[in-house]
């Protein structure tokens, strides 16, 4: 078995109110950001200090709270939670776990307001508590994923991933990578090759930094490696994490994506998935439906701070792309396994 490492950084906190682990520190430094509104909560998101989707969608729960801390009547607690609501939703256009997680809050709270009596104390409270337990939930779920998904492993794999979908991208122990924590507890002899994932470089940054936090030997590579170790027989299985599924199976995910899952399946090498039920979205009833959120010119044209091209460059810089259901191996969710996804497949998972 392999030693007792210690128990991985979470990504937020609630401690006397919510607190961030700012990623765009990593690795260099361990920074907590201390939130105390949604205006804050909003910046931090855009700007990635707290960033993947299940992540995002707990930190905008405890946001809720943050909006009505200050309410001392129904109607005000009424007009801060929808507004609050609003701006917090469009914070990030594609991560559905956004959405799900404010909309959560906001009609916990149109609930307590059909009671008779305002008690902002008892509300304040019950939103907490109502906040906490969407947290755990995603913890809860994350332990399911990490489960049912090292299954899919064999013994001493080697797993390549794309982007960061570990525990800093959660409310637990991630999505792709709790696969690799819990084969890793198991015993299972694993290997994971990280994709750098530019333009921020989440996988070297922060997959790494948790990877050697594990104690699983990771091995860092170009974006554009990628390929060539699949075609040379390296990697036993692709797993990455999702930021929304559509209905049919087509996965949105960090850009890069897709590359990855085309060579797969050129390859014959399995591309696995993993996210809560949470991260599938039924209205959205193919991937072609999704927004995709195109991000600032600067993270691209250079890196902290110096431009690396020519000044003034035209930039195309989508964050993500749509990987279609047809490439995708296995679908892992809290739920369990679905091969080969499709509408009929996750219907019958969901219901």
């Amino acid at each position: 078995m392999p030693e007792e490492s210690k128990p991985p950084t979470r990504a937020l906190k609630w401690e006397g109110g919510l607190h961030l682990l700012d990623q765009t520190r990593l690795p260099g430094s361990t920074e907590w950001l201390h939130i105390q509104s949604v205006e804050q909560l909003i910046s931090a998101i855009q700007r990635l200090s707290v960033r993947g989707a299940p992540a995002i969608g707990c930190a905008a729960a405890y946001g809720m709270v943050l909006a009505t801390q200050d309410c001392s009547n129904g109607e005000e607690w009424k007009t801060q939670l929808l507004g609050q609501g609003k701006a917090l939703r469009e914070a990030r256009p594609t991560a559905v776990n956004l959405v799900v997680g404010v909309d959560l809050m906001v009609n916990h709270g149109l609930t307590l307001l059909d009671k008779e009596t305002f008690d902002p104390n008892a509300f304040q409270t019950s939103m907490l508590e109502k906040a906490k337990s969407f947290h755990k939930a995603d913890e809860e779920s994350c332990a399911a994923i990490g489960r049912h998904g090292a299954t899919l492993l064999k013994e001493g794999a080697c797993i390549l991933t794309h982007y960061n979908a570990g525990p800093l991208a959660t409310g637990g122990d991630g999505t792709a990578l709790s696969i690799a924590l819990e084969a890793h507890r198991q015993g299972n002899p694993i290997r994971v090759l990280a994709d750098e994932t530019r333009p921020l470089l989440q996988g070297a940054r922060i997959t790494c930094w948790e990877m050697d936090q594990a104690g699983i030997p990771v091995t860092l590579q170009c974006d554009g490696a990628a390929p060539s170790a699949l075609a040379s027989g390296l990697v036993d299985a692709v797993i990455v994490g999702a930021d929304r599924i559509a209905a049919n199976g087509d996965v949105v995910n960090k850009i890069g994506t897709l590359g990855l899952a085309l060579c797969a399946h050129e390859y014959n090498v399995p591309f696995i998935v993993a996210a809560p039920t949470s991260t599938i979205d039924l209205q959205s009833p193919t991937g072609d439906s999704i927004p995709i959120e195109e991000r600032a010119a600067e993270e691209v044209r250079g890196w902290l701070g110096v431009e690396t091209t020519v000044q003034g460059v035209t930039t195309r810089n989508p964050a993500f792309d749509c990987s279609p259901a047809k490439w995708v191996t296995a679908l892992v969710t809290e739920k369990g396994i679905i091969h080969a996804p499709s509408t009929e497949r996750i219907a019958a998972q969901l219901s």
